[in-house]
């Protein structure tokens, strides 16, 4: 069986010490190199996931081939690979930095059970039902803000963006990719059409205006790094981007939005959380090797290195160590992830029209 050629944005983990830009003839001859014993897709940011992969090569002695995707295009360009190699699969295991996504696999029928002993104390909630996928390590959609711009208690819930204290120096990302997207689709699922509607609608009708009231950017990557320059005040990102900025001593702050109750005492919507996922790929190529990899990513250890890491993912398991700047105790916004992946095509093609020429 003859492999697809391997995409030019796509790069073997054990070539990924070497920057360079590589031409086709190069990539023909890393396609004759040593074949690996498991390919891993990986959405998780390559900077935080690769040291791990890494380690897996070293503990189990085999050769792991593990594709990253770029930053603009996050999960959703591993996704569509995916879908156009279903018919000859490469992959054996997708490790996705958000869930919806994943969802979407399952439901095109791409993803195999597995229901790993690793996975056992992980809550149902962050289990399918038929073991198609595993949620781990999260992430929440925080609002980061630069507390030499702007009093971060100004700030309490997504409507509060279009507060006039916050006009011109507030962004958020564009919803079409990665969790943002994720983050859209799911207040659709959970606020209704109307509501959800209201607030990207609102977004995207004043993008003309200099400056617009939100900006729209490229990713959450830049949401952080405007924020922490100081060209925005604040902006929709999450917890591991602004650790990130944490880390290099910005002056930020995350803000956990919708803790409070309604107006009329109802229920604090809650913050998002969203978690990593782990699938094995129907007809994946490796299928014991991709069982032994998903069960070490489960694992109580790998899930407390990263709350440790530079992403500071939040265990979902309650047991699991985690540092003091990994916050927890939060109310979650709920969600029906089945029912988010469901709709998900829906709500992608609507946001589409509103974002994808602005």
């Amino acid at each position: 069986m003859t492999r697809p050629p391997l995409p030019q944005f796509l790069v073997p983990v054990w070539f990924q010490g070497r920057r360079q830009l590589l031409s086709l003839p190069l990539l023909g001859l890393l396609a004759c190199g040593p074949k690996p014993d498991l390919v891993v897709y990986c959405a998780l940011d390559q900077v935080f996931s690769e040291e791990l992969v890494r380690d897996y090569e070293k503990q189990s002695g085999l050769v792991v081939e593990a594709l990253y995707d770029q930053e603009h295009q996050k999960t959703v360009g591993l996704v569509g690979q995916l879908i156009a190699e279903s018919a000859h699969p490469r992959c054996d295991v997708f490790w996705n930095n958000e869930i919806v996504q994943t969802v979407r696999l399952a439901r095109l029928g791409m993803l195999q059970p597995y229901d790993s002993p690793s996975a056992q104390d992980i809550p149902a909630t962050f289990r399918d039902q038929d073991h198609l996928w595993t949620g781990f390590a999260a992430r929440a959609r925080i609002v980061i803000v630069n507390t030499e711009l702007a009093d971060p208690a100004r700030i309490h819930d997504m409507q509060d963006l279009f507060d006039t204290y916050w006009q011109g120096k507030v962004g958020v990302a564009r919803p079409l990719t990665g969790t943002t997207l994720t983050h859209a689709a799911a207040m659709y699922t959970s606020l209704g059409q109307e509501r959800a509607d209201a607030f990207w609608k609102r977004i995207a009708s004043h993008q003309h205006e200099d400056p617009p009231p939100v900006h729209v950017v490229r990713s959450n990557g830049q949401s952080m790094t405007l924020v922490r320059s100081g060209e925005l005040a604040a902006a929709y990102t999450d917890t591991d981007d602004f650790n990130v900025a944490r880390l290099s001593g910005a002056p930020v702050v995350a803000v956990y939005p919708n803790q409070a109750a309604g107006p009329n005492g109802e229920e604090p919507l809650g913050t998002l959380l969203i978690p990593n996922t782990i699938a094995i790929m129907k007809g994946a190529p490796h299928l014991k090797e991709a069982r032994a990899f998903v069960d070490w990513v489960l694992s109580a250890e790998i899930e407390e290195r990263l709350a440790k890491a530079r992403s500071a993912q939040i265990p979902v398991r309650p047991n699991v160590p985690r540092p003091d700047h990994v916050k927890s105790d939060f109310k979650i916004m709920q969600v029906d992830y089945n029912q988010v992946g469901a709709e998900l095509a829906e709500h992608t093609k609507y946001l589409k029209a509103l974002y994808l020429d602005r």
